[in-house]
């Protein structure tokens, strides 16, 4: 991708559906022999991975447009090879909805974003303490049930992953599950409102205890997942370090709450239009913040990368902390190159912001480091080439012709200029998901 900076961002964006809800709300469809509708599903890298391992499965897939039907009829594998599993981290909750399904599973150790360990020793030890039986071998974890799921689930620290595994584990059944310190983010209150849809019982999503009661059977359903939280901070984060005022819509505020009250102490102004828009107004006077990411509702480690470009352009002394992933600075040499003046000390990123960035060749290592390259370019003076565009794709749609409907200046290096409404080249998604975009 590449983009000549230093042209504030303007005019209106719709946000998308959640990627990260989406990815769980698919292994969802798992749970039933009957068809699930999701509704404006994100064309993304990752998604048409999380299709390819659902059709090894067993699982049928349609696309209608942005509508994504899944029909589960039968469980044929209860085993996800090396291949599948390693490209994303996401597809290790599939062991959940197997166990459910079909009482086994077996699954490989996950892969993803390279940006530091994510162990998945949380997500055994759930399921070792509603009685799961669990062995490794070979690279991979085997789980089987012999009886009922059913306990309390403590988890130590939050976990996504684990506690979307531990609900889908335990929706099928005669058994009672009790999730303790489950983690708060929106996607977990996502995936158990389809449950729900779906026949399930679940209360509590949302809160750190949440209680599970298992049902004979799930039915199908039509869902929309919610909008994402992390697309709109890039695009929030990206309008305020070009110095625009865009408006932002189909959000819901209370989602990217802690983002909002971090650009409004830079001096970014945030004026609510409506229950599902927000302003960002960056024209005025900014300074200098700190920002750490933490579980939700604190600002998302998803959006702690991007968040540190942002403060690089800003004048005085900034601290960025990561307590979810503390590696997470892949971003870092990068934005270096580009001219931002900055100091990694354990795991402590010190910014000294103030001095222009420049446009330069750069390389995006992770998603939110891309995200995080793309919001440098923006800001900079010059032209700068960010590759790696393959994991910038996985969790952002179209991102440069949507940059471009805002005034920037972005094209494929390819010469197909986005702002004459050209997509970015999105990856098959194999048999039984060939509609185009």
């Amino acid at each position: 991708m590449v983009i000549e900076g230093a042209r504030p961002l303007h005019g209106a964006q719709t946000i998308h559906t959640a990627k990260n809800s989406a990815l769980y709300l698919i292994l969802a469809s798992l749970l039933s022999d009957e068809p699930l509708l999701l509704r404006d599903v994100p064309r993304l890298a990752d998604v048409l991975v999380e299709l390819e391992l659902l059709e090894h499965l067993g699982a049928q897939v349609r696309w209608d447009g942005r509508d994504l039907h899944l029909h589960a009829r039968e469980v044929k594998r209860t085993s996800a090879p090396y291949a599948l599993v390693n490209r994303m981290r996401a597809s290790f909750v599939a062991m959940g909805a197997l166990l459910a399904r079909a009482g086994e599973a077996r699954i490989s150790m996950p892969g993803g974003c390279a940006f530091g360990p994510r162990p998945v020793d949380r997500h055994l030890a759930a399921f070792r303490a509603l009685g799961i039986e669990v062995e490794e071998a070979g690279g991979a974890f085997g789980v089987r049930r012999r009886g009922a799921v059913s306990g309390t689930v403590t988890f130590e620290a939050p976990t996504v992953g684990g506690t979307q595994n531990v609900l889908l584990a335990s929706a099928l059944g005669t058994g009672e599950v009790t999730i303790e310190n489950a983690a708060l983010e929106p996607e977990v209150a996502d995936l158990a409102a389809l449950l729900n849809a779906m026949g399930g019982q679940v209360a509590g999503a949302g809160t750190p205890v949440i209680q599970v009661r298992g049902v004979p059977r799930m039915h199908g359903a039509s869902f929309r997942p919610i909008p994402d939280r992390i697309e709109a901070g890039t695009f929030m984060l990206a309008t305020a370090a070009t110095r625009g005022n865009v408006l932002l819509e189909g959000l819901r505020p209370t989602h990217v709450q802690a983002v909002l009250d971090a650009l409004t102490e830079t001096g970014v102004r945030v004026v609510p239009e409506g229950p599902t828009s927000v302003r960002i107004d960056a024209t005025g006077d900014l300074v200098a913040t700190d920002v750490t990411a933490t579980e939700y509702p604190g600002v998302p480690t998803d959006l702690q990368a991007p968040f540190g470009a942002y403060l690089a352009t800003l004048p005085g002394v900034s601290v960025v902390r990561d307590r979810v992933y503390p590696d997470r600075f892949t971003h870092v040499p990068e934005l270096q190159r580009m001219g931002a003046s900055l100091e990694l000390t354990d795991r402590t990123l010190v910014i000294r912001g103030g001095q222009p960035l420049h446009g330069d060749a750069v390389h995006a290592a992770d998603i939110r480091a891309g995200g995080a390259l793309v919001v440098a370019a923006l800001a900079a003076k010059g032209r700068s080439r960010v590759s790696g565009l393959e994991v910038i794709d996985r969790g952002y749609e179209r991102l440069a012709p949507r940059l471009a409907s805002l005034g920037a200046e972005v094209w494929l290096e390819s010469g197909v200029a986005s702002s004459s409404g050209a997509s970015l080249s999105v990856p098959s998604a194999g048999a039984g998901a060939s509609s185009s975009p």
